[in-house]
C-alpha cells in the first residue's frame, strides 16, 4: 500500500478517476432528464457530488484498482471495477434510502450512474491498454513512437492450444519482442478456419509446405507432445528449411506458466516417447519441508538436479557431500544464488572414508539422505574394478551405517537398471549396494530404500555429450552395435521420481521407475544428427565399433524372479526386498574388500559373483 501511495502515477490515476466519476454522475442526471436538469435536481447534484467522489475512489482503492498497471488491464481488473462500482452504488443508494427515504431523489439516476461509471472507468483502462500496447512503452514518459518499419520476423506457430494462445498474447502485448505471428497450424479439424486474437489457423501440420503465407521461423507450441509425434513435427519443419524452436516440456513448466523466454531449440528430451509426470507434491512436501536434507554426489548430474528439486519444497537446511572440489563449489554457489533463504553445508570428502562420513553426519544430523554418489561409467569400471568396489560398496556401507547411528529418518539409494542380472562390475556393485539397503530395516527407525532406473540424458557418462562432440567435429558418430537399446529419461524427470519414491518408502523396498519404451542408440544418434542440422550418413556417418567390456545389448529393470507390484503412482513400481542376514552380508563384503586390496580384477569379479549369483562377469 505504501508503494502505491508513493508512486507519482497513483495521483494522476486518482485525479483522472475523479473526473470520470464526476462525468458519470453528471451524465446520469443529463440522461435522466433528457438534457434539461431541473434546478432542484441540479442543486441536489452539487450537494451530493463532494461525498460521492471520495466514497467511490475509496472503494476503487480497496478493490486494488490502483495497484495494477493500466497498460496491462485484464479481465481480473474489469471484474474488480465491476465489484467496486457495484458495491459503491449499492451503499450510496442504501444511505440515501436510510437518510431521506429517497424523497426528492430519482432512483433511475443511480442506476444510470452505475452503468456510466462502469463504462468510463473500465473504458479508459481498456483504451490505454490498446493505445500503449502498440505505441508507447510507458504511460507517463513520452518517448517517440516505435518505428513502424522495424523488421519483425514472421512466426508460424504449430499448436493452436492454450500454450500457443499464451505465447501469441505475450508477443502481441510486448512490443519489444521481434516476432509477428502470421498463422497457426493444428491437426484438430475443428480449429481449421478459426482465429485466435486475430491470427488465423491456416491448416494442419502436414500443410506446412503448402501454406502460401510467408514466414521466417516456426515455433512448436505443443509442450505435451513427445516421441514419434514430435519426430514427425520436427521432420516436417526440417523440410521447410526454416529455423524452428519449441517450448519447454510439461515437466519443465511450473504451474502452467508459458513464456516467450522459455522458447528454445528442440532437444533430445522432446523426442523421447514419455508421458507427463504427475507428482504427489503434497506427499513429497510432507517429508521434505522443514527437514534437514543431505545429498551425496551433489555436484553430479543427478545429485545436482536433486538439490534443485528438493529446494522447491523448502527444507530447513541442505547439505552437499561431494568428492570433486569444483563440482561442490558450483552446486553450492548455484544453490545460494537461487535459494539463498535455505541454509547450506558443504562437505568435501570421500565417502570411502568412514571417519569423514561419520563426522559429517554428526555435524549436520540429516533427517533425509539421498545417496547419488557412485562410479557409473561401465567400461572405465571394468578396467578399475577395485575402485568401483571401494566407492560403490564400501562408500554405501559407510553412509548406511552413519544414517543408522544418527537415526536418520529416510535413506534413498539411487541405483541402476544395470543391477539387474549384471554383466559388468558397475552393475554388480550397485546390486550389492541394494542388498545393503534390503537387510538393515528390521528393528530400526530409519527407512532405507533404493530407486532403480535406466539411462539419463545429459548425465555424466551419457552418450549424448559424446555424440555432440563428434558431430561438432564432423567425424563419424560411433555406436557400439546397430541393435543396442537403452531406456532413457530426462534428468529432471529422474530426480522428481526419486523424490516421489522416497515419499512412498516404508523400508527395504526397491522402487522401479517406469522408463517407458526402450530406444535404439542408433536411432538416438540419427535424431541428434538431424537436430544439429545435418543428415545422417550423408553429412555425418554412423560407425559401429562393437560392444565394449561389460556392455549388454539391452538392459532390464526387473527379472522374472523378482515380484513386482504397482504403487499408487502410475510411474513407480516396487519390489519388496529379500530378507537378508546383515552380519552374513557384511562378512562377505569384508572378504570382497580384502580381495579388492590386491588389485586382482579376476579375483574381485569372482568374489562379486559369490555375493551376486546372477552376475555373469566378462573375463
Amino acid at each position: 500500500m505504501k508503494n502505491v501511495i508513493r508512486n507519482k502515477n497513483f495521483y494522476i490515476m486518482l485525479l483522472l478517476d475523479a473526473v470520470l466519476v464526476t462525468m458519470a454522475y453528471f451524465f446520469a442526471y443529463l440522461l435522466r432528464f433528457e438534457g434539461h436538469i431541473p434546478l432542484n435536481h441540479w442543486a441536489q447534484f452539487k450537494s451530493t457530488l463532494p461525498f460521492l467522489i471520495p466514497f467511490k475512489l475509496i472503494c476503487f482503492f480497496i478493490f486494488g484498482l490502483y495497484r495494477g498497471m493500466w497498460r496491462y488491464t485484464s479481465l481480473v481488473d474489469m471484474r474488480n471495477i465491476f465489484n467496486a462500482s457495484s458495491l459503491s452504488s449499492i451503499i450510496i443508494v442504501l444511505s440515501i434510502l436510510f437518510l431521506y427515504r429517497f424523497h426528492g431523489y430519482s432512483r433511475s439516476v443511480f442506476v444510470i450512474d452505475w452503468v456510466c461509471t462502469l463504462f468510463f472507468i473500465g473504458g479508459i483502462r481498456v483504451a490505454i491498454r490498446i493505445f500503449l500496447g502498440d505505441y508507447f512503452p510507458s504511460l507517463w514518459t513520452f518517448k517517440p513512437l516505435k518505428n513502424p518499419s522495424t523488421r519483425k520476423k514472421k512466426l508460424m506457430i504449430i499448436g493452436a492450444g492454450d500454450a500457443g494462445e499464451k505465447i501469441l498474447r505475450e508477443i502481441q502485448e510486448t512490443p519489444s519482442i521481434k516476432f509477428e505471428p502470421v498463422g497457426f497450424l493444428d491437426d484438430d479439424r475443428s480449429k481449421q478456419g478459426m482465429t485466435i486474437h486475430g491470427v488465423p489457423v491456416l491448416g494442419t501440420v502436414d500443410d506446412i509446405n503448402k501454406i502460401r503465407k510467408e514466414f521466417d521461423e516456426i515455433l512448436i507450441a505443443t509442450p505435451s507432445v513427445r516421441g514419434e509425434k514430435m519426430r514427425r513435427i520436427v521432420s516436417l519443419c526440417e523440410e521447410t528449411g526454416k529455423q524452428f524452436r519449441t517450448l519447454p516440456g510439461i515437466w519443465e513448466l511450473i504451474e502452467g506458466r508459458v513464456s516467450v523466454k522459455g522458447i528454445r531449440k528442440v532437444h533430445m528430451e522432446d523426442l523421447l516417447d514419455r508421458e507427463e509426470i504427475h507428482l504427489d507434491e503434497g506427499e513429497i512436501r510432507q517429508y521434505l519441508k522443514d527437514k534437514r536434507i543431505l545429498i551425496t554426489g551433489a555436484g553430479g548430474s543427478i545429485g545436482g538436479e536433486l538439490v534443485r528439486q528438493v529446494c522447491r519444497f523448502h527444507p530447513r537446511a541442505i547439505a552437499f557431500m561431494e568428492f570433486s572440489e569444483v563440482n561442490l563449489f558450483k552446486i553450492a554457489m548455484e544453490c545460494k544464488q537461487r535459494f539463498g533463504f535455505i541454509p547450506t553445508s558443504e562437505f568435501l570428502l570421500d565417502i570411502k572414508n568412514r571417519v569423514s562420513v561419520g563426522r559429517a553426519f554428526r555435524e549436520f544430523s540429516p533427517d533425509v539422505v539421498f545417496h547419488a554418489a557412485a562410479y557409473k561409467h561401465v567400461p572405465m569400471q571394468e578396467l578399475n574394478p577395485w575402485e568401483t568396489t571401494f566407492n560403490n560398496i564400501l562408500g554405501t556401507r559407510n553412509l548406511v551405517e552413519a544414517a543408522l547411528e544418527n537415526q536418520t529418518e529416510r535413506f534413498v539409494l539411487v541405483s541402476s537398471d544395470k543391477a539387474v542380472r549384471p554383466t559388468n562390475v558397475m552393475g554388480a556393485t550397485k546390486r550389492v549396494a541394494e542388498m545393503l539397503v534390503e537387510c538393515v530395516n528390521e528393528n530400526t527407525a530409519t527407512r532405507l530404500m533404493a530407486v532403480r532406473f535406466g539411462n539419463v540424458l545429459w548425465s555424466s557418462g551419457s552418450v549424448i555429450p559424446t555424440f555432440q562432440k563428434q558431430i561438432s567435429r564432423g567425424v563419424p558418430v560411433t555406436v557400439t552395435h546397430p541393435e543396442i537399446t537403452r531406456y532413457f529419461m530426462s534428468i529432471s524427470e529422474a530426480a522428481q521420481l526419486i523424490l516421489q519414491a522416497g515419499a512412498m518408502g516404508k523400508g527395504s523396498e526397491i522402487f522401479i521407475l517406469d522408463m517407458g519404451k526402450s530406444m535404439r542408440i542408433v536411432d538416438l544418434a540419427r535424431d541428434l544428427i538431424r537436430l544439429s542440422g545435418f543428415e545422417p550418413e550423408r553429412d555425418i556417418p554412423i560407425k559401429f565399433t562393437g560392444l565394449r567390456p561389460g556392455e549388454k545389448l539391452y538392459e532390464e529393470l526387473i527379472t522374472e524372479e523378482e515380484g513386482i507390484v504397482a504403487t499408487n503412482h502410475e510411474k513407480v513400481l516396487v519390489l519388496r526386498g529379500n530378507t537378508r542376514d546383515r552380519d552374513v552380508l557384511n562378512a562377505k563384503i569384508d572378504e570382497l574388500l580384502t580381495v579388492a586390496d590386491t588389485y586382482d580384477a579376476t579375483a574381485i569379479k569372482k568374489k562379486l559373483q559369490e555375493i551376486v549369483p546372477e552376475y555373469t562377469p566378462q573375463w
